[in-house]
């Protein structure tokens, strides 16, 4: 089933942005990836991005501006890509939940890592090799002066 778009949270404290790792329960493969989802009816979207940051992260996050306004990569789930920058005002950074019953039986988030933006080489292989986060953190780094 493919989307039209995803609404993510780049959240930046101190020179870090929060990531997300996935767990797939059948492989138990993980991945990391940025925080984010799909837009319910009636929310706004930077209320999307907010509670997406709440449910994923634990964090309460303040929506600074739209960083990234993008097209999916061919044959993802989803068509658009639209990323916030968020600075985070209460709560503390911990693996939340997927609520949606279909990903929730596919994966769990298992942890959560701040990842400083100034060294991109100390992301580890799990990050730089990801072939759908690497690049937009780099586009991400880029527009934030890095």
């Amino acid at each position: 089933m493919q989307r039209h778009t995803r609404y993510q949270g780049i959240i930046v404290r101190d020179h870090h942005i929060l990531l997300i790792s996935h767990q797939e329960h059948s492989s138990g493969m993980v991945y990391w990836a940025i925080p984010g989802g799909g837009i319910e009816p009636g929310e706004t979207e930077e209320d999307c991005v907010r509670r997406e940051m709440k449910e994923e992260t634990c964090l309460e996050v303040r929506i600074e501006r739209l960083l990234l306004d993008e097209e999916g990569l061919a044959g993802g789930l989803y068509q658009r890509l639209k990323t916030y920058l968020c600075t985070p005002l209460s709560g503390e950074a911990a693996p939340g939940y997927e609520p949606e019953t279909e990903a929730a039986s596919l994966y769990r988030i298992s942890e959560v890592r701040w990842f400083d933006l100034r060294e991109p080489l100390s992301w580890g292989p799990g990050v730089v090799s990801n072939i759908f986060v690497y690049p937009q953190l780099l586009r991400v780094r880029e527009l934030l002066g890095y």
